[in-house]
Order: C-alpha cells, then sequence, then structure tokens
C-alpha cells in the first residue's frame, strides 16, 4: 500500500492549500517579470536613449525565448506532483533527473544555434543603428545564461510540484534583488554600460541556479538521484518518451499562444501609432492580470497532481470546483480595481494624451479580460497536473483558429473588434477544455462497477 497516495485520496480537501500555493505563486511570477523593468530602469540611470532602448528590446527578445521554453518547468511540476502520491520521493527524483538532462539538451542547441538565433531574433524585433549595436552586446552576454535558466526551470518545477511555494519565492526574489544590485554596481559604480545590464542579469542567473542545487541536491533527494542515475533504464528512450512526449504537447501548444499574441500587437500596429501605443498599455494590464491569476494554475497543477496520482477521482473533481470558486473571486477583485481606477492607470503610462485616450476607451476590456480568462489558466494547470497535454494542446489551437475567424469578421468595428476577438480567445479556449473534462475523467477515472 503507497502511504501517500492512500493519505491524498482519504483526505477532504484543503482550501487553505489552494492560497498557501496560489499567494507565493502569484508574488513570484510578479516578481519574476521584474527582471526586465529592473534593467530598464538601471540603464535609464545612463541618460542613454539607445542604450535604453536596447535592453527593451533585449528583455522581450529573452521574453520570448525562454517564455516559450518554460514548458519545462511546467511538465515537471505536474509530473512530480503526480508521483508525489502515486510512487513517492524516488520516483519524483526521477522526473527531476530527466528534466534536468532534457533542460542541458535544450541549452546545448540553444547554444549551438546562437549564432543563427540572436541576429534573426535582433533582426525580427526591428532593432537598428545605435539600438541595434547597443542590443547585441547585452544580448551576447545574457544568450550565455541559456543552460542556468534550463536548469532552474526544471529545479523550481521540482519545488512547485512539492508545494515548496515559499522557498521559490524567496529564490526569486533573491534573484531580483541580486539582478539589480549588480546592475547598479556594473552600470553606476564600475561604469560598464549596457554590457554591466547583461553581465548582472547572466551572473544573477547563475547565483541562482547555485544556490537552488545546493537547497535541492543533499540528503535523501542527491541519494535518490545518485541511485536514479545509476540505473540505465531511466537514461533510455522508454523512460524518457512520456516525459518528452508532455513536454512537445506544451511547446506547442505555448508556441500557438505566442503567435496569437504576436497577431495581436501585428494588427494594433496597422491602426496606427497612437492604436499601437494604447494597445501596448493595455496588454501590459492583461500580463499583470494573466500573472496574478496565474498563481491559481499552479494550485491547479499541484493539487490536481496530487489527485490523479492517487486516482481520487472525487477529490480531482472537488479541487477543480474549489479552485474555480477561488479563482473566479480573485477575478472578481481585479475587475473591479480596473473598473474603479482604469482610467488613471492608463494615463499614467500614456506618452501623450492621444494615447491615454484611446487605451481609456478599452478600459472596459481591461473589466471583461480576467472574467474571460481565469478558468481556462485554472483548466490548463488541472491539464497539466493530469498530463491531459494533448487535449491541452487541442483547446489552444482551437481558440486560435476562433480567434482567427473572430478577426476577420469583427475588423469593421475597428480596435474594439481587436479586444473582443482577444477576450472571445481566452473564453473560448476555456470553454473547449470544459467540454473536453467529462470524457477525460471517464478515461483517466473510469467508473467501476462496484463504486457505483
Amino acid at each position: 500500500m503507497n502511504t501517500p497516495s492512500a493519505t491524498v485520496a482519504h483526505t477532504p480537501i484543503q482550501t487553505r492549500a489552494i492560497w498557501a500555493i496560489a499567494l507565493p505563486a502569484m508574488v513570484t511570477n510578479v516578481a519574476t517579470a521584474l527582471i526586465g523593468l529592473g534593467d530598464m530602469w538601471i540603464v535609464g540611470q545612463m541618460q542613454d536613449a539607445a542604450a535604453q532602448g536596447a535592453v527593451d528590446v533585449g528583455a522581450r527578445l529573452f521574453a520570448v525565448l525562454f517564455t516559450v521554453m518554460n514548458f519545462l518547468k511546467t511538465g515537471t511540476t505536474g509530473l512530480v506532483a503526480q508521483e508525489g502520491t502515486r510512487s513517492g520521493a524516488e520516483a519524483q527524483a526521477a522526473v527531476l533527473l530527466r528534466g534536468l538532462l532534457v533542460g542541458l539538451a535544450i541549452a546545448a542547441l540553444l547554444l549551438l544555434a546562437k549564432p543563427v538565433v540572436l541576429p534573426f531574433a535582433l533582426d525580427a524585433l526591428g532593432a537598428e543603428g545605435q539600438v541595434l549595436g547597443a542590443a547585441r552586446i547585452y544580448a551576447e552576454i545574457r544568450y550565455w545564461s541559456a543552460p542556468a535558466v534550463m536548469l532552474n526551470l526544471a529545479l523550481i518545477g521540482f519545488m512547485v510540484g512539492r508545494r515548496q511555494m515559499t522557498a521559490v519565492l524567496l529564490f526569486e526574489v533573491a534573484y531580483n534583488l541580486l539582478n539589480i544590485a549588480l546592475g547598479l554596481w556594473f552600470v553606476l559604480s564600475l561604469d560598464m554600460g549596457i554590457a554591466g545590464v547583461g553581465w548582472s542579469s547572466l551572473i544573477a542567473e547563475y547565483a541562482k541556479l547555485l544556490v537552488v542545487t545546493a537547497f535541492l541536491l543533499r540528503g535523501e533527494l542527491l541519494q535518490a538521484i545518485w541511485v536514479q542515475l545509476r540505473d540505465r533504464a531511466n537514461l533510455g528512450w522508454q523512460a524518457f518518451a512520456p516525459f518528452l512526449s508532455i513536454n512537445r504537447d506544451l511547446f506547442l501548444r505555448t508556441l500557438v499562444l505566442m503567435i496569437a499574441l504576436a497577431a495581436l500587437t501585428r494588427l494594433s500596429a496597422e491602426r496606427g501609432t497612437v492604436v499601437l501605443a494604447a494597445n501596448g498599455i493595455i496588454y501590459q494590464m492583461f500580463v499583470l492580470t494573466a500573472l496574478l491569476l496565474d498563481g491559481f494554475e499552479n494550485a491547479a497543477q499541484v493539487l490536481n497532481g496530487e489527485r490523479f496520482g492517487a486516482r481520487d477521482r472525487a477529490g480531482f473533481a472537488v479541487t477543480i470546483r474549489a479552485t474555480m470558486l477561488r479563482g473566479f473571486g480573485a477575478a472578481a477583485v481585479v475587475a473591479g480595481l480596473f473598473a474603479l481606477f482604469a482610467d488613471p492607470i492608463l494615463a499614467s503610462f500614456a506618452a501623450t494624451d492621444a494615447v491615454a485616450l484611446e487605451a481609456q476607451a478599452s478600459a472596459l476590456w481591461l473589466v471583461l479580460i480576467p472574467f474571460a480568462g481565469v478558468a481556462g489558466f485554472i483548466f490548463d494547470g488541472v491539464f497539466v497536473g493530469a498530463s491531459w497535454t494533448r487535449a491541452l494542446l487541442l483547446s489552444m489551437a482551437g481558440s486560435a483558429l476562433a480567434f482567427a475567424l473572430c478577426l476577420w469578421l469583427t475588423w469593421p468595428m475597428g480596435n474594439a473588434g481587436l479586444w473582443l476577438s482577444f477576450t472571445l480567445f481566452l473564453a473560448v479556449r476555456a470553454l473547449l477544455q470544459l467540454a473536453m473534462l467529462p470524457r477525460l475523467m471517464q478515461r483517466s477515472f473510469p467508473v467501476t462497477p462496484s463504486a457505483g
């Protein structure tokens, strides 16, 4: 009898566990997103417009590159949560080992492809002249953080899967503080310029890797990983195939999402510079909303992953309902704040009065988007926790097709049609996931005659 599995299966859902995971995840998500803003603030002290533009380009480059690779963290989290109730610590160690090895392989490919990827990415982001030269300096340095980033994704995913959220929060906050401190020292004291900003990010990433590794890889976990590493079966294709399959689906799903977001920017640009600037502000508010509500996705990944590993159908369903209830409550709070304060918030970000007025005309969508998006975020966590990644990919592809159709139908509506399409994109994804849920649960939790 597997003791952890039995314990989870017969323990009523602990609603505090949702907040215990969601709240630190929210803070962690926001703290992680601040690294680009921190770099922008530091380089702003140089009073060099080209350097500031270069850091903006570089921050966007690595945000896209490393966001696409975030599947490594997500996939590791769901599998670790499952194994915690299904097989225990040794199986969790095997998942971590596979995550680290896959992370190293991805990092090696990124470094090998660097001569092609980096120039292409800088060109695609429209960097020219002095901005291009400065962005190349920044990106050339920070690109070498790829191995640390990939390994950190696996390690942090492992910690989230084991509910070590307080430690994750502390590591992320310390990482950002170190990055800012080093940036200030390199740029303002040592006068290293744009290179100093790149070096601060690189050093902070490797420092994070060393500290997290020292925290995790000791005692029983280190011994378990060593045992798994000596077992050649754990390094064969049969052992890696499920892990790679899950991460392939998550990678493709993220790629579809990035294409949809890129279309939003491209279509905004076609409507003129004022609309582009205004929509950029609205989009950043959406990103902030997503970072906050994604805390419930993390909770669903872990808690539903545990219930899935324990084959606890009732607990799995109750966890979905409990997480949804709290997620929609948080969405209502976010929507309420935007309803009250959207106009001054948007005006504070606008470069001109025209941009402010255009952004304020779209403020309604900031109230609707939290409700349209929260269910999809939580279902993402549920599907990852249960390793239903193929269904996750299909729901994202289906909603992207609906997005494209809506964009075509609502084009005469102007900018309102663009945001209506995006809001429907979020809502359709959740509806598709909801439609898939009964069949997926029936397949994963078959009801036996003796059970009912």
